[in-house]
C-alpha cells in the first residue's frame, strides 16, 4: 500500500504545490490524478520516488517511509513513465527496456550490456504485451513513432517487477486514438501483475474511462476523491474553476463496471464479477 500521510511541500520561492494530502492507495489499483496545470499532481509524483521529498508530512511504502536515506531501496521498487518519457534515441528498443534494470544492474555489465538472457526474453515478453513487434526490437528509439515509444516506455516501467508505477502526464503529447491504446496497454500491464499505478492525467475523458478512482486537485489541495461515477459536472467545476479546455470529456461519465468499482475500494475481485 501507498499512503501519502499530511504530505506538504513548499519551493524555496515560497510556491506551496502540495498541502497536507492524506490519501491511501492500496495494492492493484489505478488511480488517476486529475486537475489543472500547477495545481500539485506531478509535485506529489515525484515525492513518491524522492526527487522531491516533503516539507512536512511523508509518503510511506508499504510501512517503510521514503527518506534521503533509504532512496536507493525505495526506487528499485518504483517503474517511472515520465512526461518526455527519457529514452536513449541511438539505444535499440531491446535495450531501452533494459535500461530499466539500472538501479539492480552494475554500472560495468549495464555499460557493455551485459544483460542475463534471462532479463532479455523479459524485456521480450513484455514487449510483446504492450504490442511491439519482434522485428522492432532492434530498432533504435529514434526510429519509433510516438505512440511506439510510448509502449517501449510502459515496458521500461515494469522491467524490474515494481510495486508501484508513476506515470506522469503519459499521453499528453498523442492524439486521442492512440492515447486511449497506449492507457488501455498501460492498465492491463497493472493488471496482469497487481501493480499500483499511479497517473497523472490532464484529459477528464481519460481519467473517466480508465482509472478505478480518481484523486483531483486544485491549488495543491485534495478536492475530490472517489470513483469516476460521481465526476460530475458540478465537480469539474469546482476543480476546474471554469477553465473550460480542461472540461472536455466530461459528457462521457460512465457507471464503472464492478471489477472497477472492487478495485477502487483495494479489494480484488473475484472472477464472478
Amino acid at each position: 500500500m501507498l499512503r501519502f500521510e499530511s504530505v506538504t511541500h513548499v519551493f524555496p520561492d515560497g510556491t506551496r504545490a502540495n498541502h497536507k494530502i492524506a490519501f491511501d492507495v492500496p495494492r492493484g489499483q489505478f488511480c488517476v490524478l486529475l486537475g489543472p496545470s500547477g495545481a500539485g499532481k506531478s509535485t506529489l509524483l515525484n515525492t513518491v520516488n524522492g526527487l522531491i521529498l516533503p516539507t512536512e508530512g511523508k509518503v510511506v511504502l508499504d510501512g517503510e517511509p521514503v527518506t534521503s536515506s533509504n532512496l536507493a531501496e525505495i526506487r528499485r521498487r518504483i517503474g517511472m513513465i515520465h512526461q518526455q518519457l527519457h529514452l536513449v534515441p541511438r539505444l535499440s528498443v531491446l535495450h531501452n527496456v533494459l535500461s530499466g534494470l539500472l538501479p539492480v544492474t552494475p554500472t560495468w555489465k549495464a555499460m557493455l550490456k551485459l544483460f542475463p538472457i534471462d532479463q532479455q526474453r523479459r524485456a521480450c515478453q513484455l514487449l510483446e504485451e504492450v504490442e511491439m513487434e519482434e522485428k522492432q526490437l532492434y530498432r533504435r528509439a529514434s526510429e519509433l513513432s510516438g505512440g511506439q515509444q510510448q509502449r517501449v516506455a510502459i515496458a521500461r516501467a515494469f522491467i524490474n517487477d515494481p510495486d508501484v508505477v508513476l506515470a506522469d502526464e503519459p499521453v499528453a503529447s498523442l492524439d486521442p486514438t492512440v492515447s486511449r491504446h497506449v492507457l488501455r496497454l498501460l492498465r492491463a500491464a497493472s493488471r496482469q501483475r497487481d501493480t499500483t499505478v499511479l497517473c497523472s492525467l490532464h484529459q477528464v475523458e481519460f481519467a473517466i474511462e480508465f482509472a478505478d478512482r480518481i484523486v483531483a486537485f486544485r491549488s495543491g489541495e485534495v478536492v475530490f476523491d472517489d470513483l469516476p461515477s460521481a465526476l460530475t459536472s458540478d465537480v469539474l467545476q469546482h476543480i476546474y474553476g471554469g477553465q473550460e479546455g480542461d472540461l472536455v470529456g466530461a459528457e462521457t461519465l460512465v457507471e464503472p463496471k464492478a471489477e472497477d468499482k472492487a478495485r477502487a475500494n483495494g479489494r480484488v475481485p473475484t472472477p464472478a464479477e
